[in-house]
Parts: structure tokens; sequence; C-alpha cells
């Protein structure tokens, strides 16, 4: 009641006493009275304030609206001098304006950002199945072009399932008991099993704990838990109180490096001070264990008569008496080694980043290959003393990073962004978020990562695996591909519609097409062949070629060339149709024949742009939707010209058995046109890699 009465007084910045919904608890443990839920709450007014806001375009999408701009005014000044050249030659005004409105509708693709936006949706939904949830737009189409990944170790290359196999002390028992009581794991009895819960290094220890018959809830009835420090990562350690009898015992565990540091004595049978050989010879130990691609962790404590004043770790983490090592296994996850290889083929450097001893990490990191012979490890520490531009001028040299800081996973994605790289960048805690808010692509763990790591990123892994990410990659390059696809498809073919028109006019004939069979052909053309375009599995060698480099824009590689040559070939076959009708039949027969031959000249030459490659050699029926949008826009396209109430609304005439043959054999010349197009740039490729392979 005290709290819903404080919270009706007082303006919302002066509430000291309240966590409003979505705040964040870095550390600690608390108990809190809920005063209002759902859109009650002050987060729930801001979300009903936000429901009426549209999501923010993505760079492709701004990218292709600028292009949409330009090509309409290119469109309509096309339209105009069409229109003009129509009144030169004394053509009816009223034609010729509805033809030139006719074309301005069909020529501009106006639809372009709404089939992109379709696209990076169904290819969302694709990663979503595959356990990336996507949760920024924009990520999509990053990702085809990401060259580096720098991925967290523990639960993302590794299984995150700790087992202790190691104990390196002369008090193996003692060591466990200690191990039990300093971690926040909750042992759970249901069904008659016993589970224990919390973070996989603290659920290996109590586990170990409870087969050498310490169990950490009985523990803890005979020494009560009374205070702690949370553990931190620039500390590298956690410390907890406990009460025994009239005394207090502290137990602090953490990095072996870090915690040997703060202690003077250790166990030997007995108590003694530890010399510094003693520290060299356990060092050595760690060392030892961390070969082995062990995680180590130090075990420390002391006891006290007072509680000092103040509980920092200034006042309790020092004087400790050292008690051993804990070495735990957790093994590289299954596909991760191959996964790495798929991302060199692919031309991605793939990073470890760990707050684990160099040595684990570098055991770890040889084994699943991303450490290899010529590349470097180093250590937080080393990069303290090295400047921010040294480490970008050396940042490709290292492929493991150990020891690490939240400051120093922000330095290294920064340095490889100052390389030009495109930087993915995985994390699963508060510690993360400023890393993954830097890189190009955040990705967070779904299952063990915080909610401060998850609202930072732009994708999450709902298992944290790394071979997700690679998944999520090649979904990205494909989804790329597709969209550079569908507008090569429909920016061709509207160019192939203005030619069409244009070219008609200039040669001194008759409108090869009226407004209405413009329209009907856009509309038949213009949308499903693009969708399903954008459904075209990925190419078998989608990663086995360099990243997309994001200062290429989406018309880069001479793809304007293949659209204007491609778009005068649809123009001119239909011209061909049309002279054909027009000078052995009359002008209804060529504009019927012109009007078949433009609707299916481009659904058939929507099979030319699935890939690079001849089509003969990737298969024409991989993609069904293309299939299907294929035959139904051939259905919906014939049926005008069957169908006598259709025939004499679009004012098309029934063509005789000739007409209809010269119309499909003209119909399907793109496919040998485009067929031999492809096999000249193959050998041009083909002696462009042979002429640098001599140079070499």
């Amino acid at each position: 009641m005290l709290i819903l009465f404080v919270s009706q007084i007082y303006l919302l910045g002066d509430k000291n006493n309240m966590a409003f919904m979505t705040s964040m608890v870095v550390n600690g443990h608390g108990k809190m009275v809920v005063t209002e839920i759902g859109m009650d709450t002050k987060v729930g007014k801001i979300a009903n304030m936000m429901i009426e806001e549209k999501a923010p375009q993505t760079p492709i999408q701004r990218k292709l609206g600028q292009v949409g701009k330009i090509l309409g005014l290119v469109c309509l000044a096309i339209c105009f001098i069409i229109f003009t050249i129509g009144l030169i030659k004394k053509i009816d005004p009223i034609e010729m304006f509805m033809t030139s409105v006719g074309l301005a509708v069909a020529a501009i693709p106006e639809g372009l950002p709404a089939i992109v936006t379709i696209m990076l949706s169904i290819g969302v939904t694709k990663m979503a199945r595959k356990n990336a949830i996507i949760r920024k737009l924009p990520a999509v189409e990053t990702l085809g072009s990401s060259s580096v990944i720098c991925s967290d170790k523990t639960g993302t290359l590794t299984q995150n399932q700790m087992k202790v196999i190691e104990i390196n002390s002369a008090d193996v028992n003692f060591t466990i008991e200690l191990g039990c009581m300093c971690t926040d794991c909750d042992i759970v009895y249901q069904e008659g099993k016993t589970e224990v819960k919390g973070d996989p290094t603290e659920i290996a220890i109590v586990k170990q704990g409870i087969n050498y018959g310490k169990n950490k809830k009985q523990l803890y009835q005979l020494m009560p838990r009374i205070n702690e420090i949370p553990f931190d990562s620039n500390r590298k350690m956690m410390t907890t109180i406990h009460k025994i009898g009239n005394r207090y015992r502290i137990i602090t565990k953490g990095a072996p490096d870090v915690l040997l540091q703060r202690c003077q004595k250790q166990i030997q049978g007995i108590s003694g001070d530890i010399s510094n050989l003693e520290k060299i010879k356990i060092q050595k130990e760690n060392e030892k264990m961390a070969k082995k691609a062990l995680r180590v962790i130090a075990v420390a404590y002391k006891d006290l008569d007072v509680l000092p004043q103040k509980i920092d770790t200034n006042s309790l983490e020092n004087n400790l008496i050292f008690v051993g090592l804990m070495g735990m296994i957790d093994p590289p996850r299954e596909g991760v080694k191959e996964a790495v290889k798929t991302c060199r083929k692919a031309g991605i450097k793939t990073v470890m980043i760990t707050g684990d001893h160099i040595t684990t990490a570098k055991a770890i990191a040889k084994e699943l290959t991303i450490l290899r012979p010529d590349e470097k490890a180093i250590t937080g520490q080393e990069l303290d003393e090295m400047p921010q531009k040294e480490l970008e001028k050396n940042i490709g040299k290292y492929s493991v990073f150990a020891r690490v800081t939240p400051e120093h996973k922000v330095r290294i994605v920064k340095a490889w962004q100052k390389t030009g790289a495109v930087v993915a960048m995985t994390g699963d805690g508060v510690n993360d978020s400023p890393a993954l808010k830097n890189a190009d692509i955040g990705i967070a763990m779904g299952k063990n990562g915080t909610d401060v790591a998850k609202n930072a990123a732009d994708m999450i892994l709902a298992d944290d695996n790394f071979v997700t990410i690679v998944e999520a990659v090649k979904q990205g390059r494909n989804i790329y591909d597709n969209i550079r696809k569908a507008i090569h498809f429909l920016i061709a073919t509207n160019i192939g519609e203005i030619v069409t028109i244009f070219m008609g006019l200039v040669l001194g004939l008759k409108s090869p097409l009226l407004a209405i069979q413009l329209l009907w052909i856009n509309l038949v053309t213009d949308s499903l062949p693009a969708i399903a375009i954008g459904l075209e599995p990925p190419d078998k060698n989608i990663m086995k070629r360099k990243p997309v480099s994001k200062r290429k824009g989406i018309f880069a590689d001479g793809l304007w060339n293949k659209i204007v040559v491609e778009g005068i070939m649809i123009g001119m076959l239909t011209l061909v149709a049309f002279s054909i009708g027009n000078k052995y039949y009359n002008l209804e027969v060529g504009r019927t024949m012109a009007f078949l031959c433009m609707g299916l000249l481009e659904l058939v030459h929507s099979f030319n742009i699935k890939s690079e490659q001849s089509i003969f050699k990737i298969g024409i029926l991989e993609n069904k939707f293309l299939i299907g949008s294929f035959l139904l826009g051939t259905i919906l396209q014939t049926c005008v010209v069957l169908i006598p109430s259709l025939t004499s609304i679009f004012k098309l005439v029934s063509l005789t058995q000739t007409q209809w043959i010269i119309v499909i054999i003209i119909s399907l010349l793109p496919i040998p046109i485009i067929e031999l197009q492809k096999k000249i740039n193959q050998m041009q490729f083909g002696r462009t890699v042979y002429q640098e392979k001599v140079k070499v």
C-alpha cells in the first residue's frame, strides 16, 4: 500500500523505490510488489503511443525508392517524347495520350519496395524456422555481406554443458565444498529427480559436489549465506559470505591468474604461507590443465571474527588462503568445426572472444580450426598495452582474444570495422551489450542470453549455436541475391515495354500496344514472377564466394548493362512479332501477336534470371513457385485471346495456327540468346582467372 501511495504522489523522475517494467537487474537479489501490469504500466503507455508508428525502411528499400524516382522521371520523360512523336506523325491524340499514360503506369516499377519488403519478410520467416530470429529487417541485408564473425566460446562454439573432470588440490573434498557454496545455483527436486538450475559452470561444480556427498542445500543449512559480492567480468571473481557459529567464512572463486594474486597462504595439509615459487608451480598446473582445453576455476577462502563495515572487493577479496583448482570440460558443439571451414571458404573470418585463460582458448580454437599456424592469440592485458591504431593495423593477425573485458570487445569490433569489414558479434550477457550495439550485426543468445543482450542485438539465436549463424549468413546472401534478381527482372521487362512503344513510333509503325494491353501485361508479369524469383533456393556455390562489399551498390558488377541489353532484346523481339502480324496480316493481328509475345517473353525471361549459370545445369524445375507463376501467367495471357468476350474488351483478335507458332517461337528466343550470352561471359571470366594465375 505504501509503494502504491508513493507511486501516485511523486513524479516519474522522483520515484526512487520503483522498478519499471523492462528494467534490467544487472546483479543482486531482491523482492518487489507489483502495482501495475500490461498496458497500465509506464512502458505499456509508451507502447500504446508507438502502435501507429511505421517501421523504418531498410537500406535497400531506400536505395530502390531513389532508383524508382529516377526511373519514374525518365519514364515520364520518354512517355512525353512518345506522345509528342505520335502527334507529329498525326496519330490520334486520344489514342496516343492513353498509350503514353498506360506506358507510364506500366513502366514505372512502383511495386519494387513492396516486393522487396515481401521478400525480406519471407526470408525472416525462413530464418526463424532455422532458429535465427531477426529483430531488425536491415540485418537480413547486412548478413549477406558479413566478413568477420566474432564469437563467444562458451555455449556458442561449445555445448555449454560443463563437467568437472579434474581437481588439483591438497584437500579435494574441501575444494568441492567451498566451490559449491560459492555459487548461485538452485537445487530443485521434481518428480523424484534432482535438478540443478543456474550458470553452466556453477551447475558443473554443484553436480560434482552432489557426487562427493556435498549437497549445497545441506551446506547452507550448516553455514548460511548472509551476503555476497557478485561476479563481474572486470574482477573475474565472485565472493560469498557465510555465518559459521560466531565467525564468518569468506569464499572466493574465479580466474586462477587473478585470484592467485589475492592469496597469501595455501592449503597443504595445514595452512601455510604461499611463496612466489609455489605460485609459479600453481600457474604451471593451471597451464597444464588449460592445454587440455579445460576451463579452470580457482577456489580460495578466509575466516574472519568480524566483518568489515563496507562489503566490497577491497575489504574482503585479499589475504586469502588458496585451496585448489577445478578443471571442467565444455566439448565443442557438433558441426561447429565444419561451419568454421564453410566460413573460411565463404571469405568469412571466425574470431573467438572469451573470458577464459588464453591456453584454454587456444586449445579449443585449434581443435575447431579457428586458430591456424599463421595466426595469433592475444590476452586482454596485452590489448590494454596496445594503442587502438596499432590494433587496427594488426587486427587481421589475431583469431583468439582471451581474458577480455566489455571494453576490449568494443575495441575489437571497431578495429575490424576500420579495415572495412562487416562485423557480426555474438554475446549473451549484460557486459556484451556495448559490443553487440557497436557491431554491424549484434547476435544474442536466445536460451542463455540476458534481456539486455537481446534488446541490443539485431538477431537472436534460439539454439545458441554457431552453426545457426553460418546458416543465417547463407540465407542472408540468398535473400540479397534474390532481391537483385527481382530488380533485374522487373526493370528489364519494363524497359522492354518502353523500347517496344518508342521504337515502334520511331520506325514509323502504328502503336504496337494499346494502353489497356500494356496495363494487363504489367499486371500479369510484374507481381507473381518477381515474388517467385525472390523464393529461388540458394546457389550451390553461395558459400564459396567472398562476401558482398558494403560499398557496392545494388546495380554493381554490370547489372545495369544486363538490364538495358535484356530490355532492348524483349522490346525488339516484340516489335518483330508486331511487324510480322502487321505486314502479312493486319494491325489487329500484329497487336495481338505483340500482346502475346510481350507477356510470354517476360514470363520466359524470368527463368533466365534464376542464375548466372545455364538454366539447363541448375535445373528449371527447382523453384516450384516460379513454375506456378509462369503457368498462371501463361494461362491468363492466352485466355484474353481465346475467350471472345475478353478479346473484344482488349481489342484483340483470334490467331491462326501459323500465327500461334510464330508467337511461340519468338517467345522462346530469350532462352537461347541469354544462354549464349552466359556462355560468352563464362569464357571471358575463365580467361581473366587464367591471366591472374599467370601473373601470380
